[in-house]
């Protein structure tokens, strides 16, 4: 895991992150990776300077909640797959939805929601991730984005 294992752990890097970015801090690579995604997510950014109270609190899906900092994870998690082309071939497929898009930002939540059925499925089935499927899913937005055209 990038970050260690520990959840509040986590959560403190994307907290402490954007309170060095609002004290003009400088930041490594990655930081500036974190706040790109902090600001595409306004709606984060008053949790994140909460700092200690939104560490341990629980995000319920079955409550209507987003859990942000899984939200903005999944981001950076599919940033990093399409700059190391892992799985093979996403890159390839990201450029070519890239391409057509209007919304770059909506465009990430659509392959996220990919990424979120391939997790799910991993689970759910106790195996590894299988990375074929999820080419597939992002490769049907993109048959999908050639008949809306």
């Amino acid at each position: 895991m990038l970050f260690g294992q520990d959840r509040n752990q986590l959560r403190a890097v994307y907290v402490e992150t954007w309170k060095e970015y609002r004290q003009g801090k400088p930041l490594n690579p990655l930081q500036i990776q974190i706040v790109a995604v902090i600001r595409q997510h306004p709606e984060y950014q008053g949790l994140l300077e909460n700092g200690e109270r939104v560490l341990g609190r629980e995000y319920l899906p079955e409550s209507g909640e987003t859990n942000p900092f899984l939200h903005m994870g999944m981001h950076l998690a599919l940033q990093d797959q399409v700059s190391t082309d892992r799985p093979p071939g996403i890159r390839a497929l990201y450029e070519r939805l890239q391409a057509t898009a209007g919304d770059h930002h909506a465009l990430q939540h659509k392959l996220m929601e990919c990424l979120a059925e391939l997790i799910w499925q991993a689970q759910r089935d106790g195996e590894l991730p299988d990375e074929q499927r999820y080419l597939d899913c992002i490769g049907s937005l993109t048959e999908n984005d050639r008949t809306a055209h």
